[in-house]
């Protein structure tokens, strides 16, 4: 029998709900985002494929990784700092009977983006799949005011300028039939002003994609976005207050939030030979919110 969509997953309120600091940690949620270790069942569709996943720590990118393993593709796992998290993912993809690198670093650097694709190569000796999925995402705000200098530069080259640059260093060792999907947003289509620094870079992700989709299909490499709506991971409990992060999700038209593994097979999907004439596409996985 086919799930009702609309109680797939938890349900707000999340009375244990808190605030943390930035990066946030997914071992301290609670309720805990489920990134599909129990549900997801990989077909080979990526088998002996090289992925990279950037923030693959937690969240989004830990269920794509989760679900690139399955899928029979070999994992690196890059993340900022949160060892813990990400020991988690290299234990379940390994667990999948995939390899799995660990790359810690900060590519809001344009150096530890190039290493980042340096140690790919040097372990796997090509990446097959890119996929941007990196974000900073400060504290809510009451006012534009307070959505300095320094913070609004940070966000852009953590958000869209290490886009460019993973995929500058990526693309000489992609061939033929390789694939980059960038991570997006609703907030691209709907900003919020509490982070408007963030969905302005969620914005020009936009724009990215489906001006590279078109350059690089001369090199038979698709370039694909996937735009979440409300998504219950810890880029959320560090930017939001409790009462916020109680009721998250609320407002979307499923009334709760997504959770991780509901993302991971429209990644699975534009990475896949399924998604061949896919290109230059921005796929909403928004809970019914318009991307338009």
């Amino acid at each position: 029998m086919s799930q009702d969509p609309r109680h797939a997953g938890d349900q707000p309120p999340f009375k244990h709900a808190k605030e943390q600091d930035h990066p946030g940690s997914e071992s301290s949620m609670n309720p805990r985002p489920d990134y599909g270790e129990k549900s997801y069942v990989g077909y080979g569709r990526l088998k002996n494929k090289v992925a990279v996943v950037t923030g693959a720590d937690s969240g989004i990118g830990r269920a794509v990784a989760l679900a690139y393993a399955r899928e029979g593709a070999d994992i690196v796992v890059s993340y900022l700092n949160e060892d813990e998290d990400a020991n988690e993912s290299k234990r379940v993809v390994e667990a999948s009977g995939r390899q799995c690198l660990l790359v810690k670093g900060d590519l809001s650097q344009d150096a530890e983006c190039k290493n980042l694709i340096e140690k790919t190569i040097q372990k796997f000796k090509k990446i097959d799949i890119l996929v941007n999925n990196h974000a900073y995402q400060g504290k809510s705000v009451q006012s534009i005011e307070e959505l300095d200098y320094e913070r609004v530069l940070h966000c852009f080259k953590t958000n869209i300028i290490a886009f460019f640059a993973t995929t500058r260093y990526a693309v000489p060792h992609m061939k033929p039939g390789s694939s980059i999907i960038n991570t997006g947003s609703i907030q691209a289509y709907k900003p919020s002003a509490p982070i408007l620094d963030y969905a302005s870079t969620k914005g020009a992700i936009t724009a990215f994609t489906k001006g590279l989709a078109q350059e690089l299909v001369c090199k038979g490499i698709r370039v694909n976005q996937v735009a979440p709506g409300p998504v219950w991971t810890p880029l959320i409990e560090q930017s939001f207050p409790q009462e916020k992060n109680e009721q998250f999700g609320k407002q979307s038209p499923m009334q709760r939030p997504a959770q991780p593994v509901e993302l991971a097979p429209s990644y699975v999907f534009l990475a896949s030979n399924e998604g061949t004439y896919v290109n230059g596409a921005i796929l909403g996985v928004t809970g019914g919110s318009p991307i338009n």
